[in-house]
């Protein structure tokens, strides 16, 4: 790699000195207990769409979202006339009431900002679905989450019906219909461009800050899919908390306006929270890209200034191995945050290697469930094993397998409170009492570990955990040894039953383009870095590794396939 001296920008000299000073000072109580040693931030009473927009006249007539395939763009000010209008248009043409389930299937897309600003201004609730759902899972979440209305991209319209009818449900379809308007749908563009519309419905809303707002679907720690109430509150105080020493952006003035990619699925929370709602907040220019697709997210990397990416590791694995991608396409990004899942420092490394400087690189972490995001690394810190510090207002622990706390350097699981922890999963009592502890201590199902000065570190998740012989085997551990192989592009592990040992680690592996490399070198080659009992003695190679829109790694699916 190019050794180059990354000067920072004003701000991040701050973040250096933030990061020292939380290093140097524990915020652990006697109770073993942490806090953020943040200043506390204020959580303001609104509902998310009036906070979205509070500061609309500083930055009205920049844009607001533009689409990186077809360069359709919105201003800031459009994207609030035509989601007031669009929300009028819900209460008086399709009787959205207060509280009523409203679902967004499609994909990413500069209407979508305006989509779910209209249908919170109506009063109603939020529920994202992945557009590649099937008929049947369309139904189950329409069912779960009592959907009154969907609004879905022109091509997804037969799905839908489909859905419909498994359901035996019969409530509006409105598409987006850029090029043709489905038969019996409503018309988004019609509803959008209703100058005429009264929007004086609008003062009938009656929407509080600790009302539900959002309703995206999580497994969480176990079992299907359950819906996770987000309420205004939850997201706000996320966004606020990202507001504080540890911003990633820069200030929109009349002279600059940072830029983002949006790439990863704004249906889920992790895009919809953190690229979407809390950019927006702060006045930021968003690229939306349909689907991530090598060319379209090359293209758009050279025809856009990005000064954030906001990635998936499979992402930033791409970034630092795809042969097309060049130095050029990376010259203008400021700062690279992952998350979803954990990231090798090999990967990083590689993506530096690509831009031949050291782009400012951070790691976060969180889940649906806290609105997502619960810690964040400082600019300036290279220890990329780790996700960071406690976001302001927040306080979490390290426990055993019976809620006793742990302390700093000890691995355990990590419960986390704060205003960003959803109110609960949507009429699912038991789920609640499994994630919920004494009181408004939420579970996270993630092993974990704090050292003195309150720096995080993801173990693995407590779900996933192998055992051999006693012993636990984080498969993250190993996928990490086995990533660091030079042939090896990406990699998974699972655990397999074992007569003599109960569990036995799984290897899955897929080569590097025109990389030759057998079973026997790889697992000689994990096995000098690992004790015996984390040994891999079986390797599958595959072309890809199975994983959700988010990159975590489907190690159901491995084990359903390859380990019966």
């Amino acid at each position: 790699m190019s050794t180059v001296i990354f000067r920072f920008r004003p701000h991040f000299n701050r973040f250096n000195r933030l990061s020292a000073c939380v290093r140097e000072k524990s915020a652990w109580t006697s109770e073993k207990i942490l806090t953020s040693t943040l200043k506390e931030v204020d959580i303001p009473n609104l509902t998310v769409d009036q906070y979205m927009f509070r500061n609309l006249d500083k930055w009205a007539t920049k844009t607001a979202v533009i689409c990186g395939h077809t360069n359709r763009q919105y201003t800031y000010e459009e994207v609030y006339k035509k989601s007031r209008i669009f929300a009028a248009n819900l209460r008086r043409k399709f009787k959205i009431k207060d509280g009523d389930t409203v679902a967004i299937l499609m994909p990413n897309a500069p209407e979508y900002p305006i989509i779910t600003f209209g249908v919170l201004a109506a009063g109603g609730v939020v529920t994202t679905m992945n557009p590649v759902y099937t008929a049947y899972e369309i139904q189950r979440q329409i069912l779960l989450s009592e959907t009154t209305l969907i609004i879905t991209n022109e091509d997804l319209v037969p799905t839908v019906k489909e859905a419909l009818k498994l359901a035996e449900k019969d409530f509006p379809i409105i598409s987006l219909n850029i090029k043709s308007n489905p038969e019996g749908t409503a018309s988004f563009k019609e509803l959008v461009e209703d100058d005429h519309v009264d929007t004086s419905i609008l003062k009938e809303v009656n929407r509080q800050y600790d009302d539900v707002a959002f309703l995206p679907y999580s497994s969480g720690t176990t079992g299907l899919p359950k819906g996770v109430q987000l309420t205004n509150r939850n997201i706000i105080a996320n966004c606020e908390q990202q507001n504080t020493d540890y911003r990633q952006y820069e200030y929109t003035t009349e002279s600059h306006q940072d830029c983002s990619l949006v790439v990863l699925p704004m249906f889920h929370c992790y895009a919809l929270s953190i690229c979407m709602l809390h950019k927006m907040s702060v006045g930021l220019k968003l690229v939306t890209l349909p689907k991530f697709q090598p060319d379209m997210f090359l293209n758009s990397l050279l025809a856009h200034r990005f000064d954030l990416l906001y990635l998936a590791p499979p992402l930033v694995m791409f970034v630092g191995s795809y042969p097309q991608m060049t130095a050029k396409h990376l010259e203008k990004v400021r700062a690279v945050t992952s998350g979803a899942a954990p990231l090798p420092s090999a990967d990083i490394q590689r993506l530096f290697e690509k831009a031949e400087r050291e782009i400012q690189f951070c790691q976060g972490y969180g889940l649906t469930e806290t609105s997502p995001l619960i810690s964040l690394t400082p600019f300036g810190q290279k220890t990329y094993e780790d996700v960071g510090y406690l976001l302001p207002n927040m306080a979490c622990r390290i426990v055993d397998e019976k809620m006793n706390n742990l302390g700093p350097d000890k691995v355990g699981e990590l419960v986390v409170k704060g205003p960003n922890v959803m109110k609960g999963y949507l009429k699912n009592p038991k789920a609640n009492s499994e994630v919920f502890v004494e009181g408004d201590w939420f579970r996270t199902g993630d092993l974990a570990k704090i050292n003195e000065d309150g720096l995080i570190t993801i173990a693995d998740r407590l779900k996933e955990l192998i055992k051999v012989k006693g012993y636990q085997v984080p498969p993250a551990e190993l996928e990490n040894v086995l990533k660091e192989h030079p042939a090896v592009l990406d990699a998974a592990v699972v655990g397999v039953p074992d007569q003599a040992t109960g569990e036995r680690p799984r290897g899955f592996v897929v080569l590097k383009p025109e990389a030759k490399a057998n079973d026997k070198d790889i697992m000689e080659f994990v096995s000098k870095r690992v004790a015996p009992y984390k040994k891999i003695n079986e390797i599958t190679f595959l072309k890809e590794i199975p994983k959700n829109p988010s990159g975590k790694i489907l190690r159901k699916s491995l084990k359903e396939q390859y380990c019966k």
